[in-house]
């Protein structure tokens, strides 16, 4: 292992900040980069050698290769997290637009809405990792929410409520029962785990986390985050009385002005229940 990589393993050791997910995808992209200054032919560094000129070269060739301005800033973030840990931020430009990297699409080009059904659901074998794919689709969970999920905590009747520790960004937040299909997948939850987590007591949250990925790419089933856009399309539609233009709905020049104040204001409860606290990342699940 180069010095780099290996001075950046025990950085990312030493700070743990953020979620378990947020923790393996930081250690993750800071081994490519590492991987890449070397290929650059940026030798002999250390997590103290960081420098303008690094960070230059690797936004340059980035932008070359046409990623996503998600990715990039993404990256960006964990280049700034380095940084800061090793008091050498201000090797790095605070706005991504000194690198020229474009803002984030924050408008979907069609729905990505993903619907499970039953037959695919009888393909995943373990039972832990079915009952979080459904818990995904009846709340708009993400994956390591709903990997985390204690149903004995969570459910509060009319409501389940989601721990910080299971969270991005670490922020409780509550999403309302309004179905007898989320009752029933609640209750379902409960059978199996009760209070305990969704994670089997003989498995740390990365084995399990590792096992929801073989069965559901097994399944066939990818971009699982489409189960977030079902759940935020029909509660856009259930609030609303009407469906999101990403599902064929009228855009907003199309809505008449208390529409649009209904529309504005049912953007701001979904970015509360969904832990974004942004109305304009709604734009990603619910626009053209």
């Amino acid at each position: 292992m180069r010095d780099l990589e290996y001075q950046l393993k025990q950085l990312c050791l030493r700070n743990r900040d953020g979620s378990h997910s947020t923790q393996a995808n930081r250690a993750k992209i800071l081994r490519l980069v590492a991987d890449q200054l070397h290929e650059m032919g940026y030798r002999r560094m250390g997590v103290r050698s960081l420098k303008p000129k690094h960070v230059d070269a690797l936004t340059t060739r980035w932008l070359s290769e046409e990623l996503s301005p998600g990715t990039i800033k993404n990256r960006m973030n964990c280049l700034r997290w380095w940084a800061d840990k090793v008091n050498r931020g201000n090797v790095i430009a605070r706005s991504n637009d000194y690198y020229g990297i474009p803002d984030r699409q924050l408008v979907s080009q069609n729905s990505k809405a993903q619907l499970l059904t039953d037959d695919v659901l009888q393909q995943i074998a373990d039972p832990y990792v079915r009952i979080s794919l459904e818990l995904q689709q009846a709340f708009g969970l993400r994956r390591e929410e709903a990997i985390k999920f204690i149903p004995g905590y969570a459910d509060k009747g009319d409501h389940i409520h989601l721990k910080a520790s299971w969270t991005k960004g670490g922020k409780e937040r509550q999403v309302p029962i309004l179905h007898s299909s989320q009752r029933e997948v609640l209750d379902r939850a409960h059978r199996l785990a009760g209070n305990r987590s969704l994670i089997p007591e003989e498995k740390t949250y990365i084995q399990q986390l590792r096992l929801y990925e073989r069965q559901t790419a097994k399944a066939g089933l990818s971009r699982l985050h489409g189960l977030r856009h079902f759940y935020i399309q029909r509660r856009y539609q259930a609030l609303t009385g009407w469906v999101p233009p990403a599902m064929g709905g009228p855009t907003r020049n199309q809505l008449t002005t208390e529409q649009r104040r209904r529309d504005y204001e049912v953007r701001l409860i979904l970015s509360v229940e969904l832990g974004h606290n942004r109305v304009e990342i709604l734009g990603v699940y619910l626009d053209l």
